[in-house]
C-alpha cells in the first residue's frame, strides 16, 4: 500500500472515528429525555429561559400561539400537579408530560412536548386546558363547573398508568402507530368497528370521562338546577355514538411521540365540524394507552380555539386550519317559503 493510499486509509479512519464519537456526544437516550424533559420544566416553574439549554430559534407555542421564552408560561406556572406522567421517544428525540400544573391558585391540565437535538432544546408544544375556557357551548357560565370538561380532582384519582410494559406483551413501534391510526379513521368514516379498541374502552377529555367505559370510573354528577332534567348517560365505550357524532374530519393528524417502554402513544389532530355547524372545532393531544394491541384509554388535553386561529401551528402547516371556505364551503341557508 502506497503512503498516498494510507494517508487516506488512516484520514477515512479518523474521520469515522469522530462522527461516531460526535454520534454518541449528541445521541439522547431514556435517561437523557427525561433529564432535559425536567430540566426544562423546573426551568419554566423557575421562569428562567437561561436554566435550560435552548437552541438559537427555538420555538414554543401554547394552544398553536407561538411564545417567546420568558413569556406565557414562563411567567404563570408556579409548580407542578399531583398527576404527572412523562413520556420519552428515543426514535424521534421527543420527551413529554402530560398532567396538572399549577398556576397561582389554579390548577390546570397540560400536555407539552419539547425535542431534543444535541442535548439542546428546538421546540415546545403546549395544549393547557385552564377552568375559564371556553368548551364546546361556548364561554364558561357563572356558578357553572367549567365549559370545557376541565376535572383535575378526577383526573387525579384515575391517571394513566406509569409502567413499564414486558418486552414480549409490547407492540412495536409501526403497530402502535397503526392502532392510533385506527381510531382517528373510525372518526373520519363515522364507523366504530374500524377502531382497534378493547370494548368500554375509557375515554378522558381534561379530566373528565365521556363516557364513564368499563375501565374508567364515572364522574358523579352535580345535581341539576330545579326544574331541569338530569342529562341522558352515554354508551360506555370511547367510540360510541360515532355514527351521528357532528364532524366532516380528522385532520392535520400528527404522531410526534411513541413510547414503546410504556405502550403509550401521543396523537394530535383537528376536529373539523360539519357545514354550517355552530359548533367550534376541537384541537386536541391524545394519548393513548395500549394493552394487547388494542386502545384501552385515551387521555386528552384539548382547547377550543377562535374561529380565525391557524391551527395546530405546527408542520407540516397544510391548510393551517381553518380551511378557506372555498375549500370548506359552509351550508347554504334555508330558502323561505
Amino acid at each position: 500500500m502506497s503512503r498516498y493510499v494510507r494517508w487516506i486509509v488512516v484520514g477515512a479512519m479518523v474521520m469515522a472515528a469522530g462522527v461516531a464519537r460526535a454520534s454518541a456526544q449528541s445521541a439522547c437516550d431514556r435517561a437523557c429525555l427525561g433529564t432535559m424533559l425536567d430540566q426544562y420544566l423546573a426551568a419554566v416553574v423557575k421562569h428562567d429561559p437561561a436554566a435550560v439549554p435552548l437552541v438559537v430559534g427555538f420555538r414554543q407555542t401554547e394552544n398553536a400561539i407561538n411564545v417567546r421564552p420568558g413569556n406565557g408560561v414562563w411567567k404563570t406556572v408556579t409548580g407542578l400537579g399531583k398527576v404527572q406522567r412523562r413520556y420519552l421517544d428515543t426514535v424521534t428525540g421527543q420527551a413529554a408530560y402530560y398532567g396538572t400544573v399549577e398556576e397561582g391558585s389554579n390548577t390546570i391540565l397540560v400536555t407539552m412536548r419539547v425535542r431534543v437535538e444535541n442535548r439542546q432544546l428546538t421546540e415546545a408544544e403546549w395544549y393547557l386546558a385552564r377552568p375559564d375556557d371556553p368548551g364546546l357551548n361556548g364561554p364558561r357560565q357563572p356558578g357553572r363547573p367549567p365549559a370545557n370538561l376541565l376535572n383535575p380532582d378526577y383526573l387525579a384519582q384515575n391517571p394513566p398508568p406509569s409502567r413499564v410494559v414486558p418486552r414480549n406483551q409490547r407492540a412495536d413501534r409501526e403497530t402502535l402507530v397503526r392502532i392510533v391510526n385506527s381510531y382517528f379513521d373510525a372518526i373520519t368514516s363515522h364507523d366504530n368497528s374500524v377502531a382497534l379498541t378493547h370494548s368500554g374502552c375509557g375515554r378522558v377529555e381534561n379530566g373528565t370521562p365521556t363516557p364513564p367505559g368499563r375501565f374508567l370510573p364515572p364522574v358523579t354528577p352535580a345535581a341539576p338546577p330545579a326544574g331541569r332534567a338530569a342529562p341522558a348517560t352515554a354508551a360506555n365505550d370511547c367510540v360510541s355514538g360515532l355514527a351521528n357524532f357532528n364532524l366532516q374530519m380528522v385532520v392535520a393528524r400528527r404522531i410526534p411521540l411513541v413510547d414503546e417502554e410504556a405502550q403509550v402513544v401521543l396523537g394530535c389532530a383537528v376536529f373539523i365540524r360539519r357545514p354550517g355547524s355552530p359548533t367550534p372545532r376541537n384541537v386536541f393531544s391524545e394519548w393513548f394507552v395500549i394493552d394487547d394491541a388494542k386502545i384501552r384509554t385515551i387521555y386528552t388535553a384539548m382547547f377550543y380555539p377562535p374561529a380565525d386561529l391557524a391551527v395546530p401551528n405546527w408542520p407540516p402547516f397544510d391548510g393551517h386550519w381553518p380551511l378557506p371556505a372555498s375549500t370548506v364551503p359552509t351550508a347554504a341557508a334555508p330558502r323561505q317559503p
